[in-house]
């Protein structure tokens, strides 16, 4: 429910706060007022186009805020209800149930209840838009604001234009919007498997490729007979044997210096000769030159293991120019493979032995793919078992709410001046028709998401003129009066509780008026309504009334929205009657009126 509503140079309107109460509340003032502007401050606040022309000339930005009381979560579920977008379609539902649950998916959170909407657009063309405290996309506040308000005029909020609309309306008149979420929930599911089972059947020429590669691959790699890290290995060991005579060469020369030979030049004979005169000289001062006696020991006893592993190293070195050769052609084994298999020659040969085990497992999917590939043929007979068999009975139970509803709709159109308007839901196949006697269809061309119908309400509101989509009435006026009747059937089934009639009062009066103010008034019951006219008896069956005036003051014409009762609304009621408020004739009709209706309250 729309608790109050904050304009601030919006248009001719410079500043009004208008706080709104349960029922019904009528918004009335005299032609060139402008009514509409109020009724356009609110579309932009919902999330309608924004435009600089909005704004008041010499400002610089309109803003417009209101604050919305949430139902209870109990009854805020309902029918999941889309963006208001004229090239939305039956398969971009939205996905939020009620607009608890759309704050909750968006991670924001109500206060006591209510939610604060915001929106401005500035003099350069930028505009923000803000649900509670978070900035939102003019797309974001269009598809939470449908699940709080529903407009019905020359406006953008008009469900009843969208024909997508038109199947929720009859699912929710005929109780069935639960069992046809789960029907899409199963249909989803089928379109899935569908898909997958597809992908697989499209691509058995690839697959089959595929597995002859990985399988040449895998065999490829496990006939190397690959060792991690064996490539650093095998890359020590030939330049080891490339490198023989250099490296005999070094070893012999080492061999020389430590072990030396009969001329006893060789540095194991010199540190000989030095342990000795370190003994004889510690012996004359121990103290000062035996720890360094001692270092001298470790020094000849370490360099002489040196020696010897050196010694035993040239003894194992052996020139083996096949050995050599084996070194190379393993090498460039590894090399191929690298080449083929890893980032790069110069990869880590782990590389290698991971796109092994990769491509197995790769294999291993597909070969057990084919089993995979049965047993989902079997779910998608069997779910397209289900799907036709449920769609089915959700459309014989469309065929007999369509019916009822249709003589709902003109019973009520009747009384709202249009008597002798044919309505009629019309449901028509969403498949192919058959070509011939036992054609068959699939499932999938038969059903869409929501069932086998395609729904679409038609009309002919002239009598003798033939059912036409509802979409090509012209009148504001017909096409708020046929939301009305829409509205009245389904007040307590719809989940939006804020609901703006404006021009539906065009080309009416008398007895008529009288009967839409008095289903206006109803309808307030279950929910809050709001409603533009120029008529009084309409006017007089309102819980409330706002007054829209226009003035001029310091060269500068503005509009004036604020709320009247008593005295000021039975003078308005009266200007309303015969255009002159101060008429005594007109004021005691008036006051009539008032008495007579807005005090039934049911």
């Amino acid at each position: 429910m729309l608790e109050d509503l904050t304009i601030k140079d919006f248009a001719l309107i410079d500043s009004a706060n208008l706080e709104f109460e349960k029922g019904f509340t009528v918004l009335s003032g005299e032609t060139g007022a402008g009514k509409s502007l109020l009724i356009g401050a609110l579309s932009f606040l919902l999330g309608g186009k924004s435009g600089v022309e909005q704004i008041r000339p010499g400002c610089h930005e309109a803003t417009v805020s209101g604050t919305f009381l949430l139902p209870p979560e109990a009854a805020a579920a309902g029918a999941a209800i889309p963006m208001p977008d004229s090239q939305h379609s039956e398969t971009e539902e939205h996905e939020a149930r009620s607009a608890r649950e759309w704050l909750s998916m968006h991670g924001i959170e109500p206060e006591n209840d209510r939610i604060l909407l915001r929106r401005y657009v500035r003099e350069n063309g930028k505009s923000g838009a803000w649900i509670g405290g978070t900035a939102v996309t003019r797309a974001d506040l269009a598809a939470f604001s449908a699940f709080l308000v529903d407009i019905h005029g020359q406006h953008e909020h008009q469900s009843l234009m969208r024909v997508s609309e038109h199947r929720r309306f009859l699912d929710s008149y005929a109780g069935l919007t639960e069992r046809v979420a789960s029907f899409t929930a199963l249909y989803t599911e089928l379109v899935e498997k569908r898909r997958k089972l597809s992908e697989l059947n499209a691509n058995d020429a690839d697959r089959a490729q595929k597995i002859e590669l990985l399988t040449f691959a895998v065999e490829e790699i496990t006939a190397a007979k690959l060792k991690p890290g064996e490539d650093t290995e095998l890359e020590e060991e030939e330049v080891r044997l490339s490198s023989y005579e250099k490296l005999f060469a070094d070893i012999e020369a080492i061999n020389a210096a430590l072990g030396g030979g009969e001329g006893g030049d060789s540095i194991i004979s010199a540190l000989k000769r030095l342990r000795s005169n370190a003994q004889h000289a510690s012996s004359m001062d121990a103290k000062a030159l035996g720890p360094l006696e001692q270092r001298l020991d470790s020094a000849f006893y370490e360099l002489s293991d040196v020696a010897d592993e050196y010694q035993r190293y040239a003894q194992s070195l052996v020139f083996d120019p096949e050995r050599l050769t084996q070194v190379q052609e393993r090498q460039t084994v590894i090399y191929n493979l690298k080449k083929k298999y890893a980032g790069s020659v110069t990869s880590p040969l782990d590389e290698v032995l991971r796109y092994a085990e990769q491509a197995q497992a790769q294999l291993d999917a597909m070969q057990s793919g084919e089993e995979g590939k049965e047993a989902l043929m079997q779910d998608i007979s069997r779910l397209e078992k289900q799907v036709y068999t449920e769609a089915k009975q959700i459309s014989a139970l469309r065929v007999r709410a369509a019916e009822t509803m249709s003589g709902a709709v003109v019973q009520v159109l009747s009384k709202l001046g249009m008597n002798g308007t044919r309505f009629s839901v019309s449901l028509t196949a969403k498949g192919p028709a058959p070509q011939q006697t036992g054609a068959e269809h699939t499932p999938m061309q038969l059903c869409g998401p929501y069932g086998m119908d395609n729904v679409e309400f038609l009309i002919s509101a002239n009598p003798g003129s033939p059912l036409q989509p509802l979409a090509k009435i012209a009148s504001g006026g017909e096409l708020s009066r046929v939301m009305l009747a829409l509205k009245t059937i389904f007040a307590a089934s719809d989940p939006v509780g804020t609901l703006v009639f404006d021009e539906i009062d065009t080309g009416i009066g008398g007895e008529i008026a009288v009967s839409i103010g008095s289903h206006l008034q109803n309808l307030a019951k279950n929910k809050q309504v709001l409603c533009i006219t120029h008529l009084a008896s309409i006017a007089v069956y309102a819980d409330n009334q706002v007054k829209i005036a226009k003035g001029v003051s310091g060269g500068t014409t503005s509009t004036r929205v604020f709320p009247i009762a008593g005295e000021e609304r039975v003078e308005e009621i009266a200007r309303m009657l015969s255009g002159d408020p101060a008429s005594s004739e007109s004021i005691e009709h008036a006051r009539a009126m008032l008495q007579k209706y807005s005090s039934r309250r049911q």
